[in-house]
């Protein structure tokens, strides 16, 4: 039986545990009055374990020109990427452990007693990320 992609999964970088998982959700691109598109949006948050060590980190991915975030067919569930550049599968433990290291390379750190969720724009950290995960491989 293939695992819930709604339920959290574990991730433990440099110690630190991190509960993490993939939201799919549509957003109006803002393009216009009351006649813009709707664009696909893929949210990783990261919850430091145990509850109190650190405010979540959601990193974002939102669809736009060059960039995709399929919703669907012909791409994998979980992909994002530049249409000609670096690409990731957001359902990889090892493609999330490089968007948390780039985001830790540019300042983000879970502060205990913090509870503020810090939002961070995906497409900063997507270039990184992949060198990081192909080194890695």
């Amino acid at each position: 039986m293939p695992r819930s992609s709604k339920k959290p999964r574990r991730l433990v970088a440099d110690g630190r545990v991190y509960m993490w998982s993939l939201r799919h959700s549509h957003r109006d691109s803002g393009s216009g009055r009351g006649g813009g598109s709707v664009v696909c949006v893929h949210t990783l948050p990261l919850n430091p374990q145990p509850s109190g060590t650190g405010g979540v980190l959601r990193i974002v991915f939102v669809a736009g020109p060059g960039r995709f975030v399929p919703g669907g067919a012909p791409f994998g569930s979980g992909d994002v990427g530049h249409v000609h550049g670096a690409t990731l599968n957001l359902h990889e433990p090892g493609a999330v452990r490089a968007l948390l290291d780039a985001a830790a390379a540019r300042g983000w750190l879970p502060a205990p007693g913090e509870t503020r969720a810090v939002e961070v724009d995906g497409w900063a950290l997507l270039e990184a990320a992949a060198a990081g995960r192909d080194e890695a491989l």
